[in-house]
This record gives structure tokens, C-alpha cells and sequence, in this order.
């Protein structure tokens, strides 16, 4: 697994400043007005501070950017790094100072200087997400960043408030290595394998082969990953840290590789498919989470690990097949394949774990990209409560979603003719006759929520927290979800 960056706090030392390597980062209110740290440096370096602070570069920066200063005089560092941020900064704000410092600082040693900042946990998360590069599959993988010193007034305080933040992290970057991992390296086996590793950390795993699969009647899941040597699986992950009340669920699509199938999809674009078990990474990031956390909640996470292949066993436009709910799919494009995978897992979450609520996330549809681009995930939900809360905390976290429509009509185009159910729609409405068909294996009193990440889980260009590639859209959010709407719920009763 790629690696966090180890950052530490420490106790303010303003005289250790002269002989502190790498680079020094100060955190300056927007209006300029410099702390004791500021201050200190400003006159080791002979009021270059000040002289920056009154520059027009300074007044056109926005919240949580920064400046450099190059080889200060009277110190040691390379680097004094200034930072513009009020002394009570937003989350996102002080997420972007800590992204922002990242990129300042590379591979190397930076201390941080936060002159009694609020939210410097905050400000640490960042550092540590924007410091993210996958590089396993370099003949020379890079080496993990340099420690990065965060001097506060209170270390206890500090670690407390930073103990949780580091756990999301280290969530964040399990699914961001999953998701960048290719097929060759990350099948079916090998994700099982890294999901039963998580038994270390607390997590009851169990593990659900072909044989017991088919005998539970998910003949719809099997059906996508027949025309793979690799064998299906799902993977049940289960972290009961709270009373006795019922689990949320959370399900995830996990193809380790899309064809398309028979139904074949073009050559240009298809090396990206690697990322089409991103719904599956989420659920894994936020599992490993919890238990890191010891969260006070019981959740369940559910993926269903397939690979679409085209072969002389593989799955025909055209066949009919029985999911264990019992309804008959007739299957018109073999590249619609995730619904059917998350069809049976649904129906089997709802049957064996009778969950409180569920969450389901795949990278399901194009539909989506071209309704949402790749700034929102599609939310579709059937309670309004449990819908309005993941919203609330997708907006908390700063991970872009959007909710969609769900409506009888839409179930017309997916009507079956020789069966009782269309795998798609065609174009119109795509990515919402494809929630519309997942929720078909809902139970009408079930809170359920679906996630359409397909525009969100793997980007081409950076983003404030990630760089570009895989971006783990879904742990904070989720996380967050659980916190204010699980745990704290628990507490109160």
C-alpha cells in the first residue's frame, strides 16, 4: 500500500528555527498581521516577511495559497513557505492550505508553523492526501515523502483531533490504490486476498466462492464474470462496533476489468476500465476506516468482484437470466454488466444481513459523465431523510454530488418483452433507468441510496486534494454519513 506521509506534531519552538531543514511553512491571516512565528521568522530573515506581505502578489492570493521565499537569510531552510489563511479557516480551506503545502514541499521536510490556527488536523489531512502518488508499478517506485513537523500549541489536543482525520486518510489511500491498480496485478483473487488482510485491523471478512454463489442463486452476477478464467467472488466485510442494532450496509460494483463483453467496447479508452471496481474501492476504503477509527457503529460492506471478458462461455446480447430475487433479466448489452452484479448482491445484503439502510456505489454508467461531468456523482435515493444526511455530509466533506430523479415512468423503458426486466434503456435517461432498475431489488421499506461515481472516481487532471488518477470520491462523505447520522444516533439513545 502506498504509504502516508508521516506528520507529526510538536510543541511551538520558535528558537529552533535558525537550524530547522527543508522548508518552513508560516500561516498568515489574510490581512497580514503576523503571529509570534511570523514574526521570529521575519527577523531571521531580515523582514522578508514583511516585505512579501506588502507586495501585490500577496493581496492576489486566495485562502489557502501560498508563497515562497527562497533561501532565507539566518536560517537553514531552503524555503520559508507563506500561507494565507484566517485564524479560524473553514474545513475546505484549511484542507487546501494543507494540499497546498504539499505540492510546495514534494518529497521533502517541511515544518509548519500554525501560530494557533484552528483546525490544523485539518490542514494536516490535506498535506497528507495532496501527497498521494501511485508508483508501485515503477521499476523504481518513489520513496514516501518526508515527515512533516505541524508545531501547535497543545501536541495532546492536536493528536486527539488528528487521530480520526489520519484514519479517513489511510482509508482514502486504500482505495485510491485499488483503484489504480491494473488487472493484471488486481483481479478478483488478489482483491479478495488484500480485503481478508483487513482482518488484521478488526474487520470480520468472509468470503463467498462461485460454488456457494451459485447455490444462493446469484446466477445474474455469475453471468458477467462466466466468460473470465478469474473467478467471481463477493467479499463481506463486517465491522460491528456498535450495540445491537441493525447494520448500514454499504454495496459496491467491483469489475476488475470491463470488455464490455461480447457486447465489445471501442479500443481507445478501454485501458481506464481498470477503475471499474471503484464502487467496490469506496466501499473497501471506508470499511478499513471504521475499524482504524474503532467507529461506534455497525456497518457492513458488500462488493461483488467480477471480470467482463469476451470469451466462448461469456454471456450472450440476448440471453435471459434468473437473478435471486427470482426476476428474469433479459440481457441486451453485455457492457451493462455492474447492474447485474449489484442486483444480486442487494437482494442478498437485504436477505442476509437485514440491514438499517443501504449505500450502494458503482462507476455504472457514461450517462452519468455527460449529465454530471466529473465534478458530481449522481445521488438517487428512495427516503428523504437518509438522502438529505449523505448530501449534507458529501457537502460537509467538499466531494461533489448531485441528486437525480427517480420516477415510475422511467421503468417503461426498461420493461422486458420476453423476460421481465431490460438490462438498459438505450441512451435516454441512462444513468437513471439504471438506478431505476437497481432499485427493483430494493424492498419497498428499505432507505437506499445509489451512487453513480463514474464521473468522480478517476480524473484526468488534479484536483485540491488528489492528484490526478484515482481520488477515493466517497470515503469522507460516507464516513462523515456514519459519524453524524449512525453514531451520533447511537449515542443519543
Amino acid at each position: 500500500m502506498t504509504d502516508l506521509r508521516d506528520i507529526r506534531f510538536a510543541e511551538t519552538d520558535l528558537d529552533a528555527l535558525t537550524e530547522v531543514p527543508g522548508k518552513v511553512a508560516v500561516l498568515v491571516p489574510a490581512e497580514g498581521t503576523m503571529g509570534p512565528s511570523a514574526r521570529r521568522v521575519n527577523k531571521l530573515s531580515k523582514g522578508a516577511l514583511a516585505r512579501a506581505l506588502e507586495s501585490e502578489a500577496w493581496g492576489k492570493l486566495s485562502a489557502g495559497d501560498v508563497m515562497a521565499l527562497n533561501y532565507p537569510a539566518g536560517m537553514k531552510a531552503e524555503a520559508v513557505v507563506m500561507v494565507k489563511l484566517p485564524r479560524r479557516p473553514s474545513v475546505e480551506d484549511a484542507r487546501k492550505a494543507g494540499a497546498s503545502l504539499a505540492r510546495s514541499a514534494g518529497k521533502g521536510e517541511i515544518t509548519v508553523l500554525t501560530d494557533g490556527t484552528r483546525r490544523a488536523e485539518q490542514v494536516a489531512l490535506g498535506l497528507g492526501l495532496k501527497g498521494y502518488a501511485f508508483t508501485a508499478r515503477k521499476a523504481e517506485p518513489s520513496e514516501t515523502p518526508a515527515a512533516a513537523t505541524i508545531m501547535v500549541k497543545s501536541v495532546e489536543e492536536a493528536d486527539a483531533a488528528f487521530a480520526d482525520t489520519h484514519a479517513v486518510a489511510e482509508g482514502v489511500f486504500f482505495t485510491r490504490d485499488l483503484v489504480s491498480e491494473p488487472a493484471n496485478v488486481l483481479g478478483t483473487v488478489e482483491f479478495a486476498n488484500r480485503l481478508e488482510a483487513l482482518r488484521d485491523i478488526g474487520l470480520e471478512v468472509e468470503v463467498l466462492e462461485e460454488e456457494r454463489l451459485a447455490e444462493l442463486g446469484m446466477r445474474a452476477l455469475l453471468a458477467v464474470g462466466q466468460g473470465s478464467i478469474m473467478p467471481s467472488k463477493v467479499v463481506v466485510m463486517r465491522w460491528k462496533g456498535g450495540a445491537d442494532e441493525a447494520p448500514l450496509a454499504l454495496v459496491g460494483k467491483g469489475v476488475v476489468f470491463d470488455t464490455g463483453g461480447i457486447s465489445l467496447k471501442p479500443a481507445a479508452g478501454m485501458e481506464d476500465m481498470t477503475m471499474d471496481m471503484g464502487g467496490a474501492g469506496v466501499v473497501s476504503g471506508v470499511m478499513k476506516t471504521l475499524a482504524l477509527r474503532k467507529a461506534k457503529a455497525n456497518v457492513v460492506g458488500l462488493v461483488g468482484l467480477v471480470e467482463n471478458m469476451p470469451s466462448d462461455r461469456a454471456t450472450r446480447p440476448g440471453d435471459i437470466v434468473k437473478s435471486m430475487k427470482g426476476d428474469m433479466i433479459e440481457v441486451l448489452n453485455t457492457d451493462a454488466e455492474g447492474r447485474l452484479v449489484l442486483a444480486d448482491v442487494l437482494w442478498h445484503t437485504q436477505q442476509t444481513e437485514k440491514p438499517a439502510a443501504i449505500v450502494d456505489l458503482a462507476t455504472l454508467t457514461g450517462a452519468c459523465i455527460v449529465a454530471l461531468g466529473h465534478d458530481m456523482a449522481a445521488v438517487y435515493g428512495t427516503d428523504e431523510g437518509f438522502t438529505n444526511d449523505f448530501l449534507k455530509a458529501a457537502a460537509a466533506e467538499g466531494e461533489g454530488a448531485w441528486r437525480m430523479p427517480l420516477a415510475k415512468s422511467y421503468d417503461d423503458l426498461i420493461k422486458g418483452t420476453k423476460g421481465d426486466v431490460k438490462n438498459t434503456g438505450g441512451r435516454a435517461a441512462g444513468s437513471i433507468t439504471a438506478a431505476q432498475f437497481l432499485k427493483r431489488f430494493v424492498q419497498d421499506d428499505m432507505p437506499w441510496i445509489h451512487l453513480d461515481i463514474a464521473g468522480v472516481a478517476q480524473v484526468t487532471k488534479d484536483t485540491t486534494l488528489a492528484p490526478k488518477g484515482a481520488t477515493g470520491w466517497g470515503v469522507m462523505a460516507l464516513d462523515r454519513l456514519i459519524r453524524d447520522r449512525f453514531e451520533a444516533q447511537a449515542k443519543a439513545e
